[in-house]
C-alpha cells in the first residue's frame, strides 16, 4: 500500500507585527532584523493554539473531498499546546467535531510536522487508519521572552495541516520515506530549560519566568549540516537521484539558514520554497504553512517531487522525500476562520509587556 497527501490547509492570524512594530518596544530595527534573519513580519495569534489547529484542519478536510468526521486520526505536532492536560488534540477533534478520529499531541519542536507526517505515512500504509490529519501549529509567541531580542525577534504563530489517505494511482502522488532522528549532545543549544515537572512551581512567580536558551552560531552551524544530510540520506533512501529533485520545502527558521541549506544540498533542478520573510519562524507549523503558500501562489504546479526538512530543538532533524498529486485544485472549501480581532498585534501581547518590560509601556 502507498500514501499520499491528499488535502492541505493553514490557518494564519491576521494580526501582522512588522519589524518597525517590534522596534517600538525591542531595542532593535527592521534593518537589523532583516539583514540577520530575512524576516519582514510575522503574526500573532488572540486566541488559543487549538483554534488554529482546527482551522487549518478543517480547510485540509475539505480540501480533500472530506467532512471531518471522515478522519479516522489526527496528529497535531506542537511544542505551544492549550494544556497538557489532555493534549491540545483533544481540542482540537471537539473543535473540529472530527468524532471518530483518535487524537494525540507530539512534541519534536521544529521538526514536530515531518515527525507527524512519517506516523501518519505509517497509520495509512498498515491499514489501521484510512484518512490521517497531520497538523502543524504553535502559538509560540505566548512562549517568548520580550526582553531577549535575539529570539523574541524571530518567531510568529500559524498552523498547517494535510490529510495523508492511500494512493492507488500514479497521479495521486506518494510519500516515498522518511529519515528522522535526535542529536542530543546538541540539546543545549536550543532550550526553554525547566519550563516542564523540572521547574519548581512553588517559587514565586517562577511560572512566569520564562529564559530561552539560543546558542545562534551553532544552531546554523549544526540546523544546516543536520537538513542537508537528512535531506541527501532520504533521497537515496527513496531510490531517488539528485536531479529528480523539484522542490525543497525547509523549515523556515531563518533566510541564511535556508540559504546555506540551498549551497549544501547542491541540488541541480530544485527550487527552494521561501516564505521565512512573511511568517518568521513558527516551529512545527512552518513547513505546511510554506506547501500551502507555495501552491496557493502557483510555485508549486502539481506533479512535483519535493523534499521537506527541518531542524529542531533537542537537536531534532528529519526529511522525507515525495511526490505531490498532479492535480492540485481543491475538491472543496471551507469558511473556518478565526474570530475577529479588533487590536493590534502588540495588544495581543500586552500582558506579557506589562510583566517583562514594563519600562517599555511608555514607548508603544
Amino acid at each position: 500500500m502507498k500514501s499520499t497527501i491528499t488535502g492541505w490547509g493553514k490557518c494564519s492570524p491576521q494580526s501582522v507585527m512588522t519589524n518597525d512594530d517590534l522596534a517600538k518596544f525591542i531595542d532593535t530595527s527592521d534593518e537589523w532584523i532583516k539583514q540577520r534573519t530575512g524576516i519582514e513580519e510575522r503574526r500573532y495569534c488572540h486566541v488559543n493554539n487549538s483554534d488554529m489547529a482546527s482551522v487549518a484542519g478543517q480547510h485540509a478536510v475539505a480540501c480533500a473531498g472530506l467532512t471531518p468526521e471522515d478522519i479516522d486520526v489526527i496528529i497535531l505536532a506542537t511544542c505551544t499546546p492549550d494544556s497538557l492536560i489532555p493534549s491540545a488534540a483533544a481540542h482540537v477533534q471537539k473543535k473540529m467535531g472530527a468524532i471518530n478520529a483518535s487524537v494525540y499531541d507530539i512534541n519534536a519542536a521544529c521538526a514536530g510536522f515531518v515527525y507527524a507526517m512519517e506516523q501518519g505515512k505509517a497509520f495509512i500504509e498498515s491499514g489501521l487508519y484510512k484518512k490521517a490529519l497531520v497538523i502543524g501549529s504553535e502559538h509560540i509567541t505566548w512562549l517568548l521572552d520580550w526582553s531577549d531580542r535575539g529570539t523574541a525577534v524571530l518567531f510568529g504563530d500559524g498552523a498547517g495541516a494535510v490529510v495523508i489517505e492511500e494512493s492507488t494511482d500514479e497521479s495521486e502522488g506518494e510519500i516515498y520515506s522518511f529519515v528522522n532522528g535526535l542529536s542530543s549532545e546538541k540539546l543545549e543549544i536550543l532550550e526553554v530549560p525547566n519550563f516542564g515537572s523540572a521547574m519548581d512551581r512553588f517559587k514565586p512567580d517562577e511560572a512566569a519566568k520564562i529564559r530561552w536558551t539560543f546558542e545562534g552560531p551553532e544552531i546554523f552551524k549544526s540546523g544546516v549540516r543536520a537538513m542537508s544530510n537528512a535531506s541527501k540520506e532520504v533521497v537515496q533512501k527513496s531510490g531517488l537521484k539528485e536531479e529528480d529533485i523539484d522542490i525543497v520545502i525547509p523549515h523556515q527558521a531563518n533566510l541564511r539558514i535556508i540559504e546555506g541549506l540551498e549551497k549544501a544540498l547542491g541540488f541541480p533542478n530544485s527550487k527552494m520554497i521561501k516564505k521565512v520573510h512573511r511568517y518568521g519562524n513558527t516551529s512545527a507549523a512552518s513547513i505546511p504553512l510554506a506547501l500551502v503558500d507555495a501552491i496557493e501562489e502557483g510555485e508549486i504546479k502539481g506533479g512535483e517531487t519535493a523534499i521537506f526538512t527541518a531542524v529542531g530543538a533537542g537537536l531534532s532533524w528529519g526529511a522525507c522525500a515525495l511526490k505531490l498529486k498532479q492535480d492540485l485544485k481543491p475538491k472543496n472549501t471551507s469558511n473556518a476562520k478565526l474570530s475577529d480581532f479588533n487590536g493590534t498585534a502588540i495588544d495581543t501581547i500586552m500582558k506579557a509587556i506589562k510583566y517583562q518590560i514594563p519600562e517599555k509601556l511608555e514607548q508603544i
